[in-house]
């Protein structure tokens, strides 16, 4: 068989790389047409941005030794946040209270007392007593109001015999002291006292009377609001109103003189059935507007008859009891803001 050889030269050459980058261009081609049937084309978008959650400052409460507590802030979407440590606790805190032990060696009372139940005034009281943990102690009598009066200093046992005035009424009370400062002990003794006076009437007040009753001459008028009294023994006189208004009585030392005063007031005429008052009750009467225009005028004339006083003493004060013409008891309450009408037991 014969075969027609063609020739290699570069016109042959060019032709067939011609066709054969044509072949390879119509194949890549066609696969990109095959793909793009089932292919979708994907447009990309723009990566979303975390949003940020914001939790409100915590705002101070008004009030003393307050402490806000910060929030933990977080990012919606983020880890939450764990601390280190564990969970956080929520229990409330509380203060521990510490209570001081008692100290071994302060001084300790282990007894303070007398051996008699009851004393009258005048009478003479022993008194015990025993202290450990101290060299040596103090005893303090107490008045009426509580305050440290006259001192004994003791040793820390033993026994001491007082007086007790003939003044003193309703109870007697002692004081024992020892140490100084943080570490004094102290105990109170009370002796309750006999009462060694009778009151002049009856039914008799609780309280005990500062003395005997006092025999006196008494000078009583009644007015249209009240009544004045004169108490020889005290030479005062007492004016008591009953118009409801303060003070409700009022006391005046009696500075009438007859050999120069006049006794009453010669161009002044009452009404009838009225009185003006004369001499000691005059005096005050006349001399004073308060007493003049709170009492008006007499409803009787005076009364001189003899009577009785007698006092309960209240520290520096004191309640008056005086027995009146019509045969009541007046009671005149410290300070002026009270006076009243004791009536007298039929027995």
């Amino acid at each position: 068989m014969r075969c027609n050889l063609v020739a290699d030269t570069p016109h042959t050459r060019m032709t067939r790389y011609f066709w054969t980058s044509k072949f390879i261009i119509i194949l890549l081609a066609l696969l990109i047409s095959a793909c793009g049937a089932a292919a979708r084309q994907v447009v990309p978008t723009a990566r979303p941005t975390s949003t940020l959650t914001l939790t409100p400052t915590i705002t101070r409460t008004p009030g003393f030794g307050t402490t806000p507590t910060p929030t933990p802030q977080t990012v919606a979407g983020g880890p939450t946040v764990t601390p280190l440590f564990g969970p956080t606790s929520t229990a409330a805190i509380v203060a521990a209270t510490s209570t001081r032990a008692p100290n071994p060696n302060a001084p300790r009372i282990e007894f303070f007392t007398t051996s008699i139940q009851q004393a009258a005034p005048g009478d003479q009281v022993s008194l015990f007593w025993s202290v450990r943990n101290a060299r040596n102690a103090i005893i303090y009598r107490l008045d009426a109001a509580g305050v440290r009066g006259n001192l004994w200093n003791v040793p820390p046992d033993g026994n001491l015999t007082v007086s007790i005035s003939r003044r003193d009424r309703g109870q007697a009370t002692f004081l024992l002291s020892a140490g100084e400062g943080d570490l004094e002990t102290t105990q109170l003794l009370s002796i309750p006292l006999s009462c060694p006076d009778p009151w002049f009437f009856q039914p008799a007040p609780d309280s005990c009377p500062a003395g005997p009753a006092e025999a006196t001459t008494i000078i009583e008028e009644p007015f249209e609001r009240g009544r004045m009294i004169y108490v020889q023994t005290r030479n005062r006189v007492y004016v008591l109103f009953n118009d409801g208004r303060t003070p409700a009585w009022l006391s005046f030392e009696n500075r009438y003189n007859p050999a120069v005063d006049k006794e009453s007031e010669e161009s002044f005429v009452p009404p009838p059935n009225l009185f003006q008052p004369v001499r000691a009750l005059g005096f005050v009467w006349r001399g004073n507007d308060v007493v003049r225009n709170r009492l008006g005028l007499g409803t009787a004339a005076e009364t001189q008859y003899e009577g009785f006083v007698q006092v309960v003493q209240n520290g520096e004060q004191e309640d008056l009891y005086i027995n009146s013409a019509d045969g009541s008891i007046l009671q005149l309450v410290p300070g002026g803001d009270l006076w009243q009408i004791i009536t007298l037991s039929s027995s």
